[in-house]
């Protein structure tokens, strides 16, 4: 046990004071919600009453994205590149304590972001609604899903590819992840596609579990239990403790 919360706590260290790391999973975010928050123009689903009510939940899934992808990916795949990885898995803290730590980090960042997007939310006037115990199994269920692909990547890529790939994806998720506009507004194609992704489906279950108190589709509830097991057992399989 002490292996294991000594390692979690330096887990949690790092993630907190990387400048880099924190850009990613705070500033952006922050960033993302207070601009578009002021924006007038802003496309808005038919159900939304102010633009904090779509924009809250959906910053919070960009801060989710950016910790369990983007940051889980680049620091795995820097610390599997130099070899720490495979050092730290042959001490005594062994590789499911080593991840059991990773996890652990992952989980405070993203109450610390969820905290600080909310309290920025409601001071932008955002008022909350709607049935949180789907919002907290929505966040576990995305936060698996995520991580899994931010261990596949780190797995099995090096780490100057991770970085590109990461950031790429990242990108390409804030336009088409239902985060800073409704899915529905993309070309019908592009909005089949999204419907794919678990960006769009943990967007629209954040949107409605605590943005309007509607109700959950279910195709949002198929595709977060889909990414939640099928990247992480993928990520186990394929990862690699050594470059």
């Amino acid at each position: 046990m002490k292996p294991y919360l000594a390692q979690a706590r330096a887990e949690i260290r790092l993630a907190l004071t990387q400048g880099e790391s924190l850009l990613v999973t705070i500033g952006i975010p922050v960033i993302v919600l207070v601009g578009l928050s002021l924006t007038k123009a802003l496309p808005l689903p038919k159900t939304a009453h102010s633009a904090t009510d779509f924009l809250v939940p959906g910053t919070m899934t960009l801060a989710i994205m950016a910790t369990g992808m983007v940051s889980t990916s680049i620091a795995t795949g820097v610390e599997r590149s130099y070899g720490v990885l495979k050092r730290l898995g042959t001490t005594p803290l062994g590789r499911s304590a080593l991840l059991l730590a990773k996890i652990t980090s992952i989980l405070v960042v993203e109450m610390i972001q969820l905290a600080v997007l909310a309290i920025i939310g409601v001071l932008l006037g955002w008022h909350p609604v709607g049935n949180y115990l789907y919002f907290i199994v929505a966040v576990i269920l995305a936060t698996s899903g995520f991580s899994g692909i931010g261990l596949l990547m780190a797995g099995t890529m090096k780490s100057e590819v991770i970085i590109g790939a990461a950031n790429g994806i990242y990108l390409v998720l804030l336009f088409i992840g239902g985060i800073i506009m409704p899915i529905s507004a993309l070309p019908s194609a592009l909005e089949t596609f999204a419907r794919l992704l678990p960006a769009a489906a943990l967007s629209e279950a954040l949107y409605q579990s605590v943005g309007v108190g509607g109700n959950i589709p279910v195709w949002v509830w198929l595709n977060l239990v889909i990414w939640a097991i099928a990247a992480p057992v993928i990520a186990s399989k394929t990862f690699k403790w050594d470059q």
